[in-house]
């Protein structure tokens, strides 16, 4: 089978520069702080030649040496060396603080557009792949930009300036260092080719490592009930075992790299030595870009210097290329994040607090317990119609995966008021009608409409307001009770707060926690019984007062006796609103105005719970046989 190669985004570099340059100001100071430590580096090596011709080659002749000048010329050369000293702090300081400001500037981003993805997208992609992305991804970022960029420019800068001084002392032996170079990196750049490709390929095997690791410790329960220990730990070493050869193989490339060009270099320096003393042994005239002159023992010595200083750029631009390459890899699939389609809405009806005044509905600035549909029209015109909770679906088709029907002609009418509920097996389509009522997924065929107004036409923000859900896997958030209360109100009063924990009987066990409301939870609702969990959620759902709720299996996790007094609680949340309950349990649907039993995603019975008793057909038969659906 063919392996796609693996590449990045060519446009992620440019896309990269573009968030940078919020920094302009600070990036001109870095460039120009570069481009000082590289003409000190240069500047120090041709200073080398003057030392020995001008200073230390005469006092070798004096029988009195004086060696003030040395002194002198030594200061100014520690001087220099300062100088190059104190742009490179400054400019590794700034590109620290840019770094970390760029990627705050992209974690930003990634975090506000994925508020605005669609729940596919989700279903779709692995927890802890999305989380590399925020961790691995943005690392390898922020070691680009604070060390491989700037060293890159650098490195680029010194080897222009280099060359530069190389061809004031030196054209003969300048264009001896170029024949060189030239084999030096054919081999360096082979090595560099082949390090890039496999380090695309170890940001993906790590974000495939991420995600299997969240996903074990996701369902570490289940692991241990059904003691699949060792085949989990065999899948994962599987894993692991192909990221550690392709790091190994991109890190052995890439840590080859300064060795290789070091050792190259070394000869270079012994080929330069040896020519250079030939050369001036022989009396070859020397041609500069000052002119012709007689090759010294100073000219060979500042240009061993330079040689050096032009081979050592030269290999860090190959190592850092590496870097780079593994980064923009990252950026790759950070910008691949960021540029996924988010959930399109194109309604406009939004709902709005209302109250009557003269007998008209009006929008109202408090909350007044009523909820009314905005409705603009073309001509600038308002209407509001008040919200009932009357929900119709209308012969309504839907499929995850294209030629793969999960619902069939799913008609439904529920009226204000009226309990809902449904019945069936699992993956019988109970979920994910209640899905579609929220328009997390779209409607292949049919209609939904509420209060008589197609759901596509009401903003999804709107939509999902006026709905409140109550699902089986509780998800609380770290941080007070009180506060994931109110996640369902975020301008709730504690005083509303508290009254929603009553309305779900769950006041009475909050307030024997230690520190009651104020009790600190952890994103797992550590220290509270999975029954306590729910009653909260419960309590949250009902902190929002919305005219239509959805109960997914929301009483499954809780034992009889308690579920007796969740459901007296469910019962006063339940008065006045449209409710569509999902129960495995069929005793928690007996009370249901109309009960609707699906089967391979068709409604195949409806009625009360005494209609479908007496029709003896499927809920008898489900209802007489067990009380619980497996």
């Amino acid at each position: 089978m063919n392996k796609k190669k693996p590449s990045f985004d060519k446009t992620a570099l440019k896309r990269l520069l573009a968030v940078m340059g919020q920094y302009k100001a600070r990036m001109i100071l870095v460039i120009i702080c570069i481009l000082l430590s590289a003409v000190a580096t240069v500047a120090s090596s041709l200073f080398i030649q003057t030392l020995i011709d001008d200073y230390i080659a005469p006092l070798l002749l004096d029988a009195v040496p004086d060696f003030g000048g040395l002194l002198k010329a030594l200061s100014v050369m520690f001087g220099i060396y300062l100088v190059g000293m104190l742009c490179a702090f400054f400019y590794n300081w700034n590109m620290a603080l840019i770094a970390q400001g760029t990627l705050k500037k992209i974690r930003d981003d990634m975090f506000a557009h994925m508020q605005k993805l669609p729940i596919p997208y989700f279903d779709q992609h692995s927890h802890g792949d999305i989380m590399s992305r925020y961790t691995n991804d943005t690392d390898t970022l922020r070691q680009m930009i604070s060390q491989s960029l700037p060293q890159l420019l650098n490195s680029v800068i010194s080897i222009v300036a280099v060359f530069m001084a190389m061809l004031s002392i030196s054209v003969w032996l300048t264009g001896l260092v170029v024949i060189c170079m030239f084999f030096i990196l054919k081999t360096i750049g082979n090595i560099a080719g082949r390090s890039g490709k496999y380090f695309v390929e170890q940001q993906r095997a790590l974000g495939d490592v991420n995600g299997y690791i969240e996903e074990m410790i996701h369902g570490q329960k289940v692991i241990k009930v059904f003691c699949h220990e060792d085949k989990s730990e065999e899948e994962f070493i599987k894993k692991n075992d192909h990221l550690k050869k392709i790091a190994a193989t991109a890190n052995g490339y890439a840590n080859i790299l300064m060795p290789a060009m070091n050792n190259l270099g070394y000869i270079l320096y012994v080929v330069i030595a040896v020519v250079g003393g030939g050369l001036a042994i022989a009396g070859v005239t020397n041609l500069s870009l000052t002119g012709v002159a007689p090759l010294s023992l100073g000219m060979i010595a500042a240009f061993l210097q330079l040689s050096r200083s032009f081979i050592h750029p030269l290999g860090q631009v190959s190592q850092q290329l590496s870097s780079v390459i593994m980064a923009l890899a990252g950026a790759g699939r950070i910008f691949e994040l960021i540029d996924e389609e988010i959930e399109e809405d194109h309604g406009y009806v939004s709902l709005v607090d209302a109250k009557y005044k003269n007998g008209k509905l009006v929008e109202a600035d408090e909350h007044t317990g009523i909820w009314a549909w905005k409705h603009p029209h073309k001509d600038g015109t308002l209407t509001y119609k008040e919200v009932n909770g009357e929900v119709r679906m209308f012969d309504v088709d839907f499929e995850y995966e294209e030629g793969k029907p999960v619902l069939h002609n799913i008609t439904l009418y529920a009226k204000p008021g009226q309990k809902v509920a449904f019945v069936g097996a699992t993956g019988a389509g109970k979920t994910t009608i209640t899905n579609l009522i929220n328009r997390f997924y779209d409607i292949a065929d049919g209609k939904i409409r509420y209060d008589d107004i197609n759901i596509n036409k009401i903003r999804k923000s709107d939509l999902r307001r006026s709905l409140g859900v109550v699902l089986q896997d509780v998800n609380l958030f770290t941080g007070t009770v009180m506060e994931n209360i109110r996640y369902g109100k975020l301008d709730a009063t504690d005083e509303e707060c508290i009254a929603a924990a009553k309305l779900a009987n769950a006041d009475g066990f909050i307030r024997m926690l230690p520190k009651g409301y104020d009790t600190m939870i952890d994103g797992e609702g550590g220290g509270l019984s999975q029954g306590q969990r729910q009653l909260i959620s419960i309590a949250r759902a009902a902190v929002a007062d919305p005219p239509v709720m959805i109960l997914d299996e929301a009483t499954s996790s809780i034992d009889t006796r308690t579920e007796a007094i969740v459901q007296r609680g469910m019962d006063a949340l339940m008065q006045g609103r449209t409710v569509f309950v999902i129960a495995h349990r069929l005793s928690t649907v007996k009370n249901s105005d109309v009960i609707m039993v699906l089967d391979h995603g068709k409604i195949i019975e409806r009625g009360s719970h005494e209609e479908l008793i007496a029709k003896k057909g499927n809920y008898y038969q489900l209802y007489t046989g067990a009380f619980e659906l497996q």
